[in-house]
């Protein structure tokens, strides 16, 4: 088996070789560090790679094995880690100037438990400057580019971990999502990526000043949905150091992974009434639906309406977090900070406390809303975005038959409206290739569940997976 093979190969698969002796972690490990030289000047995907530090770890895992030890999860298996975690002994940049040359002293609790599976840290993937685009691009690392298609981009602000994984640098990694950055990423370079339950899990460990956390988690990505299954369940669970984390038991995520989607109630939505999607998204998420009804749910249209629509609460309160977690850099060297990132500070600080306080109770009625509405449906299918993936810095002139100029702090809104409501609601949602669109690009579908039921949404995932298998083609740059 070659490089390219080993390395699509699903976590699972590649951790049984390792347990059973097929393959030694160090032989993987090298495979993916081998891939990683041959791929990476194309796609930028990484901003810190850790060669030395990888082998070590492979050796370790295979040592450990051999004396007997009970192997974890992800043992000996390479991962990517967004640059967005902090690592113990490994630079941790978070995509900006102000941290290039830190190496922290500690893990955030995903690293932490990551570390537990026995999976080998491949090094930190690119990512805008604290996670503030939809786009991957930052002054401390080359613009990363998407797989299918090097013009492009791969979206953000997860864009690196996507990138490895689509072109099989390795087959799991971490991301992170406050606004859709797991799952557009996802989309856009044709991978599975999910979002849990916001607090699932912990994100105690930053680097950032306090602030509330209404948006962001940690989250799977993988071309597997198995994989990201094992990756959730291994990251979830409650830790004292995060107030915001859930305290009740951590479901099984893998136990009826399995199950299908029979006699699930199924709610399919074009627009979410926010926005319009263009012609080719709709064509391939539309087909999608199809699958779950031969797949024995039942399936029909659901009308959404929000009044207001979601995005106001969700921008407010993402930057007032800016100028709280950030503000101090823009007063020592705004001219440091990348320019989207300056413009949601100054943003934020125009902001009153009754602005603070009103998004909040916006909040708290999107997700009564979102109670409701899972009172009647196990599951919303809905596009992860209006667009496929767009030319660099490029983004589509028209959404559906609309001017496409909705912008915020440089951000394309209009071609990404979908998934941050579900940040601001806590549902837990996926991304799932689900076909392609003009120039070939990867089409995502978003399934989106009820508030801790994670698994429901993986199950239907892995269901969908088994009946319109993505993994048979290939990126360009793979």
């Amino acid at each position: 088996m070659n490089d390219r093979e080993l390395m699509f190969l699903p976590a699972h698969v590649q951790r049984r070789m390792i347990v059973e002796k097929e393959i030694s972690s160090v032989e993987l490990t090298m495979a993916s560090l081998r891939r990683i030289a041959d791929l990476e000047p194309r796609l930028n995907a990484f901003i810190t790679l850790d060669e030395e530090g990888a082998i070590s770890s492979a050796r370790q895992a295979d040592h450990q094995l051999a004396s007997g030890q009970e192997p974890g999860s992800l043992h000996g298996v390479p991962i990517a880690v967004k640059d967005l975690e902090v690592t113990k002994g490994l630079r941790t940049t978070l995509g900006s100037t102000f941290f290039k040359d830190w190496v922290p002293d500690y893990d955030s609790v995903a690293v932490e438990r990551l570390r537990r599976t026995g999976a080998v840290i491949l090094g930190k993937t690119n990512t805008p400057e604290f996670g503030n685009r939809e786009e991957t691009f930052t002054n401390i690392a080359p613009t990363c580019n998407n797989p299918w298609d090097p013009a492009r981009m791969p979206g953000g602000s997860s864009g690196g971990t996507a990138a490895a994984i689509a072109s099989g640098m390795c087959s799991i990694g971490t991301g992170t999502d406050g606004g859709g950055s797991v799952r557009l990423p996802a989309s856009f370079c044709g991978i599975f990526g999910h979002k849990p339950t916001h607090g699932r899990i912990p994100r105690h460990g930053g680097k950032a000043k306090p602030a509330y956390n209404s948006a962001g988690t940690s989250g799977p990505m993988s071309n597997d949905v198995r994989d990201s299954a094992m990756l959730n369940q291994a990251l979830s669970g409650f830790d004292q150091r995060d107030p915001g984390s859930v305290k009740a038991p951590v479901p099984d995520y893998l136990s009826e992974l399995e199950g299908g989607v029979a006699g699930m109630r199924i709610g399919t939505t074009m627009t979410l009434g926010i926005s319009d999607v263009n012609d080719d998204v709709a064509t391939a998420v539309e087909e999608s639906w199809i699958a779950f009804t031969e797949l024995g749910a039942s399936v029909e249209p659901v009308e959404i309406n929000f009044h207001p629509i979601p995005r106001e609460a969700w921008w407010t309160l993402w930057t007032a977090g800016q100028v709280a977690m950030y503000g101090h850099l823009a007063d020592e060297r705004p001219e440091d900070l990348m320019p989207y990132t300056l413009e949601m500070i100054n943003h934020g600080r125009t902001l009153t406390g009754a602005d603070v306080a009103v998004a909040l109770r916006n909040v708290q009625n999107l997700q009564l809303k979102m109670y409701q509405l899972f009172q009647e449906y196990d599951l919303i299918l809905a596009p992860t975005n209006a667009a496929v993936a767009w030319p660099h810095l490029q983004p589509p002139a028209e959404i559906g038959s609309k001017v496409n100029s909705d912008e915020m702090a440089g951000i394309n809104y209009g071609a990404i409206p979908f998934t941050m409501v579900f940040n601001s609601s806590f549902n837990p949602a996926s991304s799932v290739p689900c076909g392609f669109g003009e120039g070939g690009m990867p089409v995502g579908l978003q399934i989106i569940g009820d508030y801790d039921d994670d698994a429901t949404v993986l199950r239907a995932g892995r269901a969908f997976e088994k009946a319109r298998p993505w993994t048979g083609k290939r990126p360009a740059v793979s």
